[in-house]
């Protein structure tokens, strides 16, 4: 299959308007080709200088990601926290031994609860609330509940942990909301520029997950005091945070990003040439009154049918297999005594190959995009990942009950397979996810971002029950 030029896909994208007046449509949509294919000055596409919106996207990417999985990193310091360790050790049970207990289930629904409502909601505001509202009040409130937690770190919560714990949940649930408000938001929002952008936008996520890794490991090395670890990590978070609102305005500034972000049918098919500040499109401003400020969903659902299935199966399989499978992978050579096969084999052959191959799966698709949107082979690649499952079961992971023989007896094949599991998610999401808002109006972009965030969300939550089931099976 022939690669599509991201500009031409991107412009075909937008000739799907409707029109005030379907008598004029044909003739609207031979007249914008031919403005596309030769621009007059007035309507030339600024270059991008310097890839500023680029970077700008992929560190929004970084931001947006980066807070939570520092916070889910960070899981040394919330067992010294909730097993009030911040006091002298008594020889008697902690007293909030079944909140250490059942933390990391609460932890869970406390970030998949609140992700898909906020995914609701935001699905609703897309129309009636400002893209800048929602992406600026989203990325302040993320950065005050990690403020929050920073100050919390040197804090002596041993007298009071059951409200320490409620007080963490209660932040874990905001984090994970405004988050996905902000991810799902910037994302719809890159629906409106060339692919390139959306691929910046996802590789930045993928950058936030390697940047955790390599923290965890240099901080595993270090073997600092678990509070100073904490404080780094929550700290680089704040200044991540503050860096990304900065961002977002500057980029509001560039000319590359306004002249995606403004409507297209005015300065088409108008005498000036120059599209109105502030006003939408015809086509927008009539769908806007019809619709109640709500994108229609069901044509949305309708064409990102097949994407939505490829999303959701790439995450299901990912999810069942990491981290609840790869992380219980141990090293053949643990006997040995090695610090390679007991404090850093996991570390390493888990979070960073896999954050490492993900990223470049993702980085990949800024060259290559291809199996097309519309091709059988898609999903056929996305079915083929259902190899990697038995594959990693069959190596040296323990503890066994059921299984007892292991196949793959060399520390080579986990290292491989998750290699394959990083760079197959990698590429192919993102092939999935950029694609998703260019086969939709341009004014459905944005809420076709939203739907295609779902389709992700929706994908980890089955994989991660499916995991916990698999496991017991083992």
């Amino acid at each position: 299959m022939a690669i599509v030029s991201e500009d031409d896909f991107h412009h075909s994208s937008n000739s799907t308007y409707r029109t005030a007046s379907s008598s004029l449509r044909a003739d609207q949509e031979a007249l914008l080709e031919k403005l596309l294919d030769h621009p007059p000055p007035s309507l030339q596409r600024p270059e991008d200088h310097f890839n500023a919106a680029y970077i700008i996207f992929f560190c929004l990417g970084i931001g947006g990601l980066l807070p939570w999985n520092f916070s889910v990193m960070a899981q040394e310091y919330w067992l010294f926290k909730l097993s009030n360790c911040s006091s002298p050790a008594t020889g008697e049970e902690p007293k909030g031994s079944d909140i250490l207990n059942y933390f990391e289930s609460y932890l869970a629904v406390a970030s998949t609860v609140p992700s898909i409502l906020c995914l609701m909601v935001n699905f609703l505001l897309v129309n009636r609330v400002p893209i800048r509202v929602r992406v600026l009040a989203s990325l302040s409130v993320m950065l005050a509940i990690f403020v929050l937690m920073t100050v919390l770190v040197k804090v002596d919560t041993s007298s009071w942990t059951p409200s320490f714990f409620a007080l963490t949940i209660g932040c874990m649930a905001i984090l994970s909301g405004t988050s996905i408000i902000f991810n799902s938001s910037i994302f719809g929002m890159t629906g409106s520029f060339p692919m390139r952008n959306s691929q910046a936008l996802i590789s930045g996520g993928a950058m936030g997950g390697t940047i955790s890794a390599v923290a965890s490991l240099v901080d595993l090395a270090a073997s600092s005091d678990v509070t100073d670890s904490a404080l780094a990590f929550f700290l680089t978070a704040d200044v991540f945070l503050a860096l990304c609102i900065g961002l977002y305005l500057l980029l509001l500034r560039l000319d590359y990003a306004r002249y995606y972000m403004k409507p297209v049918w005015p300065a088409m098919f108008s005498g000036d040439g120059q599209p109105p500040q502030d006003s939408p499109s015809p086509p927008l401003a009539a769908a806007r009154s019809s619709d109640s400020s709500t994108p229609p969903l069901r044509p949305i659902l309708k064409r990102t049918a097949g994407l939505g299935f490829c999303i959701i199966y790439i995450f299901f399989v990912t999810s069942v297999i990491f981290p609840a499978i790869s992380t219980n992978i141990e090293s053949l050579s643990r006997g040995s005594g090695s610090l390679w096969a007991t404090k850093f084999f996991v570390p390493l052959t888990t979070f960073l190959l896999y954050n490492v191959a993900d990223l470049c799966g993702r980085q990949i698709t800024a060259w290559v995009q291809v199996p097309g949107p519309r091709s059988k082979v898609l999903p056929g690649l996305a079915l083929l990942r259902t190899c990697l499952v038995p594959l990693f079961v069959l190596c040296n992971y323990q503890p066994r009950v059921r299984l007892r023989r292991v196949v793959f007896q060399s520390d080579a094949y986990p290292v491989l397979f998750t290699s394959l599991l990083g760079l197959s998610n990698g590429y192919l999401s993102t092939l999935a996810l950029i694609y998703g808002p260019k086969i939709v109006p341009r004014e459905l972009a944005e809420a076709a971002g939203v739907v295609m965030t779902f389709y992700l969300c929706l994908g980890l939550m089955l994989g991660s029950a499916c995991s916990a089931l698999i496991v017991h099976l083992i």
